[in-house]
């Protein structure tokens, strides 16, 4: 599987590190939404690698087109969705491009945003030590059905214990997006990264119940794209800003 690769402002990258998005459900991000994230890291100097794992690049957003895709998920031997006990095996694939990539352009590390089903993701990724700033937005994996699966974080003993010692002998951090009122990324999923992460884990949750003064929709989910308001002062605003404030952090040592 070759990844779509969109290199942006390369010759500064090298310079800047790299962030890496891993896509929605949504046909790995609707144009516009990436544009959008695509034009912001540009402006920082990143380089871009959006991996193709599902959907169809550019195709427009429908209801139907986001179930079909979520079956394919569902059904893939390389997601794992439902089952318990560690990451999906894509992640495998993953790691190796964020070695590949780290080796082809040098720098402190790679940085990976994973939203929704790829959303945890990250997280697994920094089992490799090249993935130095990890973001998780809105991560849903596994689907909380139940009161159990609420809490998983999409992986193993293993891959935790990894990066339990990254966070301890490295400072390693880890950042993470959601909206309050999603039932797709619960509360509990981000009290369990704050237990076992400690300080290593940065959340940042975004009013959306009833009555919330930004006028956000009960059912926002996609913090940095569908649901993204770019005004100065909103949350979701400030949540981007975060991120790419995290990215500057991680890979490029400034604070």
């Amino acid at each position: 599987m070759e990844p779509l690769r969109l290199k942006i402002s390369q010759t500064q990258a090298r310079h800047a590190g790299l962030a890496k998005f891993l896509g929605d459900e949504r046909g790995r991000l609707n144009l516009v939404w990436a544009g959008t994230l695509q034009c912001f890291l540009r402006d920082r100097g990143f380089t871009v690698f959006l991996p193709e794992m599902f959907g169809v690049v550019d195709k427009p957003v429908s209801g139907g087109y986001v179930i079909s895709s979520m079956l394919h998920c569902c059904i893939s031997q390389e997601f794992h969705v439902l089952a318990t006990g560690g990451s999906s095996p894509i992640t495998d694939w993953l790691r190796k491009l964020c070695r590949q990539v780290h080796e082809e352009l040098g720098g402190p590390g790679v940085g990976a945003l994973g939203m929704c089903m790829t959303g945890n993701f990250a997280l697994a990724l920094m089992v490799d030590p090249s993935v130095q700033a990890p973001v998780l937005s809105q991560p849903s994996l596994r689907f909380p059905m139940g009161k159990a699966r609420s809490h998983e974080i999409h992986a193993s003993a293993e891959e935790l214990s990894v990066i339990k010692r990254r966070v301890r002998d490295e400072g390693a951090k880890v950042l993470g997006l959601r909206f309050t009122a999603d039932p797709m990324c619960t509360r509990a999923r981000f009290e369990t990264l704050r237990r076992e992460l400690g300080d290593g884990f940065e959340g940042i949750e975004i009013d959306s119940g009833p009555d919330n003064p930004w006028g956000i929709k009960r059912v926002a989910h996609s913090v940095l794209t569908e649901d993204l308001v770019d005004h100065d002062g909103h949350p979701t605003k400030q949540a981007l800003d975060r991120v790419l404030g995290f990215f500057e952090e991680r890979l490029r040592g400034t604070a």
